[in-house]
């Protein structure tokens, strides 16, 4: 099972709450969702480069790093600037039942999409029992 755990992201959806305002912008807004035996996480990165995508997994925290860089040169004026720009990071703390080692990445069209199966060890088996009660086996 996939867990979100962020105790700072808590306290800025509360801050939003009490006073009707978004603290900061998202950076990274993700959908996640379980197809089958495997987790999808998509996170929306517009004008990313990917090469500047980080993916650690680390104790079954996957974290995410990326970086928008301005396309405004030096000596340009800007008018407006309300995409953010910099470093961003978002961390998933994976559950025990997800195989972290198979993890699959791609990027199009300003998405990150993360494939994570589930662990072969969590997976149902079905055990059947022989007629006369001396012998299990189990199956996949």
């Amino acid at each position: 099972m996939l867990m979100r755990t962020d105790p700072f992201r808590e306290l800025d959806r509360l801050a939003q709450q009490l006073l009707g305002t978004p603290t900061h912008p998202v950076a990274m807004p993700m959908d996640a969702f379980r197809e089958g035996d495997t987790f999808v996480v998509e996170m929306d990165l517009p004008g990313i480069d990917p090469e500047t995508i980080d993916l650690d997994v680390e104790r079954n925290v996957l974290t995410v790093k990326a970086e928008r860089r301005s396309n405004a040169g030096e000596g340009v004026e800007v008018l407006v600037a309300e995409r953010p720009t910099g470093s961003f990071s978002r961390q998933l703390f994976l559950g025990e039942t997800l195989d972290a080692e198979r993890i699959d990445a791609s990027y199009d069209a300003g998405v990150l999409r993360l494939i994570i199966p589930v662990a072969d060890q969590a997976k149902p088996r079905k055990i059947t029992i022989s007629g006369d009660g001396s012998r299990k086996q189990i199956s996949s």
